[in-house]
C-alpha cells in the first residue's frame, strides 16, 4: 500500500486561504481549490486567528517559528507564552494537568491554540532545568500516597471505646448513598506535627464543596463549637447530615445536632472508604499542608485561601466544573 505523503502549506496556498476567507468562501470549498483535505485547511485557519483574523504573512511566520522550535526540540509550552501562562497558573493552584486541559476546553472553546494534552504538560515540567520554577510546578502535581490506614487489630473497638448514642452509617438515609440530594457532608481531622494541632475538614458529597475548619484544640468541645460555627453559615437546604469516623472529637455529637439540626452518622471503625469523598479531599489538602505541618502556626487566612483554591478547582467527577459553581447553582435554585 502506498504511504500517504504530507507536505506543508506553501506561501501561495496561504495567500489563497487569506483571499478566500476575505471573500467568504467556505473552508470546504477552499480545500477543493487547494486540493487539500478539509481538516488541513480548518486547522490552518483555526490556529491563526480564525476566518476573520487570518493573514498569510502572520500564518507563514508562525509556521516557520514552530518548525524551527520543533527542530530544536522545544515543546509548544516553551514556544507559546499565552498557553504557558495559563497552564503554569493552573499548576500553581495545584490543579492536575487533566484539570487544566479540561478547563482550557471550557474557557477557550473555539481557540485551538489553547489546546494541549496532559501528557505534554507533564513532559514540559520534567524537562525543565533544575530551579525554583520546576520545584514550584512539581509541587502542583498530585502527590502519590497510600492513604489506607493499617489494618486494625480485632480488639480495636474495645481499645478505642464507644461513643455514646451514636447512629451507624447503616441507618443513614438512602439519598445520602446515591448522592441524589445535596446537603450531606463527610468530616474528619487532619492532625499536625506530633499530633499537637489539627484542622477539621468538611466536604459536601454531591458538589465536593470543601470547608477547612480552624481549630484552637482538637478536644470534643472545641471541635463541636468550630464545626457548628461553620455549618451555621450555610443555607439549611445544604446542611442535613454529617458522616464521621468514630474519633473521640465527635463525642459531643448529640449537642452538635441540637445546635445545628444536622444528624451525625458514624462510619465503621477502620473503614475510611466509607468516607471516600473526605479521604480524597484530605489528600488534596495535604498538597498544601504536608505531614509535619504545625497547624497552630498556620494563620486562619491561609487556611481559608486554600479552601477557596480547592473550591475553585475543576473536578473530573463534576465534569470539570468547580465546586463553587455547582453549589452556587444549587443555592440559587434553593436546592
Amino acid at each position: 500500500m502506498q504511504q500517504k505523503t504530507y507536505w506543508r502549506l506553501t506561501s501561495h496556498e496561504r495567500e489563497e486561504i487569506s483571499r478566500s476567507c476575505a471573500l467568504g468562501i467556505s473552508q470546504a470549498d477552499i480545500a477543493v481549490i487547494l486540493h487539500r483535505h478539509p481538516s488541513t485547511v480548518s486547522r490552518e485557519i483555526t490556529r491563526n486567528s480564525g476566518r476573520t483574523g487570518y493573514r498569510a504573512f502572520s500564518a507563514r511566520t508562525r509556521a516557520k517559528r514552530s518548525a524551527s522550535a520543533r527542530r530544536r526540540g522545544k515543546s509548544r509550552l516553551a514556544q507559546e507564552q499565552g498557553l504557558r501562562e495559563v497552564v503554569t497558573s493552573g499548576l500553581r493552584k495545584c490543579w492536575s494537568p487533566r484539570e487544566i486541559v479540561e478547563t482550557l476546553k471550557r474557557e477557550y472553546p473555539s481557540d485551538m491554540t489553547m489546546r494541549i494534552s496532559h501528557e505534554a504538560i507533564y513532559r514540559y515540567i520534567y524537562v525543565l532545568p533544575r530551579g525554583s520554577l520546576k520545584t514550584t510546578l512539581i509541587k502542583g502535581l498530585r502527590q502519590e500516597r497510600a492513604y489506607r490506614r493499617k489494618k486494625k487489630s480485632d480488639n480495636h473497638d474495645e481499645l478505642r471505646g464507644k461513643i455514646a448514642d451514636m447512629l451507624s452509617i447503616e441507618e443513614r438515609p438512602k439519598e445520602v448513598e446515591d448522592r441524589s440530594v445535596p446537603g450531606h457532608w463527610e468530616g474528619d481531622l487532619i492532625v499536625g506535627k506530633y499530633k499537637r494541632s489539627a484542622i477539621g475538614t468538611l466536604v459536601e458529597r454531591t458538589t465536593r464543596y470543601t470547608i477547612i475548619v480552624p481549630l484552637k484544640a482538637k478536644d470534643a468541645l472545641s471541635v463541636r463549637l468550630a464545626y457548628a460555627r461553620e455549618f451555621q453559615k450555610l443555607p439549611k437546604e445544604i446542611a442535613k447530615t454529617l458522616t464521621y469516623d468514630q474519633g473521640k472529637e465527635m463525642s459531643e455529637h448529640k449537642q452538635f445536632t441540637i445546635d445545628t439540626g444536622i444528624q451525625v452518622y458514624f462510619a465503621h471503625p477502620g473503614s475510611p472508604w466509607e468516607r471516600g469523598t473526605n479521604e480524597n479531599t484530605n489528600g488534596l489538602i495535604r498538597q498544601y499542608f504536608p505531614k509535619g505541618t504545625e497547624f497552630d502556626k498556620v494563620p486562619v487566612r491561609e487556611l481559608k485561601r486554600v479552601q477557596r483554591q480547592l473550591n475553585d478547582r475543576p473536578r473530573a467527577v463534576l465534569n470539570y466544573m468547580k465546586p463553587d459553581e455547582v453549589i452556587n447553582q444549587l443555592v440559587a435554585l434553593k436546592v
